[in-house]
């Protein structure tokens, strides 16, 4: 027998060990993409099992072929991971940071995603301003029902509601909303006031507090005369953020959101509710404007007229708790707040700000590059993730020098810009044409809310309290705020 047959024999086993081909529906194409199945067969699963098929295609199309398009692509880097079926979801910041903590520019893969890790204030720079090339990232259908509007818009979208919703943060604006911030901390205030004992003192988680007072505020300033409807949005939008945090911190399996289970039913219920009930407040107050009613100072008024985050991670040192008391009487008194008053509490500014240094809202942004784009002497391919490690660059000893991880409010004593040194390193609320809109909101709602407390109550924290800031969307912390109120 021939060499040549020889090789043939050992490479062509006889035909009937050969196996026959899979189906052509089952065969993977060389590109990474999977052929659909025949039409009836599609038609017969879609029919006899609409979750069941929903739930495997969603398997098929979304994981895999990603996957093998990662590892037929051209970036450098470690190797991609293995598709994985649950979303990581750290309890605290430092696992995601520690990921990323390898420089001022990395590399990583998430998931099936190249991710570069940007922390060059030049580089934040130009990321935060050319928000044409890096844009934001697409979020998933949890995300979606837990925030859609200003802050996932793009392009044209975002501009347009960007200039109807501007004229309802202008300062002028804010000032008429005095009273209602007034009026929701006078009411938090009382509670706490009703549960000092008899001795003057008591020990309080204030976190829960807390968070129902921003709600309560915004309800206020949002809606007006609706406001026990605003509040039963919030109270909705919450049990919508707890059952979305619950889904995603479970095992993931693509396409289970189309599974009739009772937590999908029961987030499917709360955005239909949540939707209707804005639905109804505008359309009242648009009936009410018609009919000649004069229109009102809330934000849905403004909007109508246009178009017809940080107490409970604070660790206040004592005599910085007294010199922001001492501010606050000389410059109030014990009379209510006012706006021109907030403009002369430094001590309570700087407060504030180291506050939000130390524990920013967001430990960390991210954009996308949807074409080949150059980023300082970085060249970005399509398909990258930009992530923006804020936590990171807050903490950084090269921006903020030794005592970075310090609680040190003097460093904020000429203001943001000398802190900064003029470079992009401070961004609790972003910065550049997407900076946060609401930021004098929230400043002004923190100065009302801190200066009433300072007013009545000392307050130091609990032996109870345990320091575990806690990444849920947001910094928030995660056994919550324990400290002892004591009466003045």
């Amino acid at each position: 027998m021939s060499t040549f047959s020889l090789q043939k024999s050992k490479v062509s086993p006889p035909r009937s060990e050969v196996s026959p081909p899979p189906p052509v529906f089952l065969q993977w194409r060389r590109d990474g993409s999977l052929p659909l199945p025949p039409p009836f067969l599609l038609c017969f699963l879609f029919y006899s099992s609409p979750c069941f098929f929903r739930l495997l295609l969603s398997l098929l199309l979304f994981i895999f072929p990603p996957y093998s398009h990662c590892n037929s692509s051209a970036f450098f880097g470690p190797a991609t991971p293995p598709p994985r079926f649950s979303l990581p979801w750290p309890r605290t910041p430092s696992p995601t940071v520690s990921q990323i903590d390898r420089g001022k520019n990395s590399f990583m893969w998430f998931g099936p995603t190249p991710r570069v890790n940007i922390m060059n204030p030049e580089q934040l720079k130009e990321i935060f301003s050319k928000i044409y090339d890096f844009r934001k990232t697409g979020g998933n259908p949890l995300s979606k029902l837990l925030a859609t509007g200003l802050v996932t818009y793009d392009d044209e979208k975002w501009a347009k509601h960007r200039k109807i919703i501007n004229p309802a943060f202008h300062l002028e604006k804010l000032k008429n909303m005095l009273p209602a911030f007034h009026q929701s901390c006078s009411d938090m205030i009382s509670k706490w006031e009703s549960l000092v004992s008899e001795e003057g003192s008591i020990e309080l988680d204030v976190w829960p507090y807390l968070q129902n007072l921003s709600s309560d505020m915004i309800s206020r300033t949002a809606f007006g005369s609706s406001y026990e409807e605003g509040r039963k949005i919030f109270e909705l939008q919450r049990e919508l953020a707890e059952l979305a945090i619950k889904s995603a911190q479970s095992i993931y399996i693509p396409g289970w959101r189309f599974l009739p289970t009772k937590m999908n039913k029961r987030m499917k219920e709360i955005d239909k509710e949540i939707q209707a009930s804005l639905k109804g407040i505008i359309n009242k107050r648009e009936r009410a404007i018609k009919g000649g009613e004069a229109r009102n100072d809330d934000l849905l008024g403004i909007l109508m007229e246009s178009n017809l985050k940080n107490m409970g991670t604070r660790r206040m040192h004592p005599n910085w708790q007294a010199l922001a008391r001492e501010e606050v009487l000389q410059v109030f008194g014990q009379n209510k707040p006012d706006f021109d008053g907030f403009n002369r509490l430094k001590v309570v500014s700087m407060i504030l700000y180291e506050v939000l240094r130390l524990y920013p809202p967001a430990i960390f942004l991210t954009r996308n590059v949807e074409e080949e784009t150059k980023l300082g002497k970085l060249c970005l391919p399509a398909g990258v993730q930009i992530a923006l490690p804020t936590l990171l660059v807050h903490h950084d000893h090269e921006l903020w020098g030794d005592d970075a991880q310090e609680f040190k409010p003097e460093r904020f004593s000429e203001g943001v810009s000398k802190a900064t040194k003029g470079q992009v390193s401070f961004l609790p609320f972003g910065w550049g044409p997407r900076i946060c809109i609401g930021q004098s909101f929230a400043m002004m709602e923190a100065k009302m809310t801190l200066s009433l407390i300072l007013q009545r109550f000392a307050f130091e924290l609990s032996p109870s309290y345990a320091h575990a800031p806690c990444s849920i969307i947001t910094l928030q912390p995660q056994y919550g705020a324990h400290i002892i109120l004591h009466n003045l």
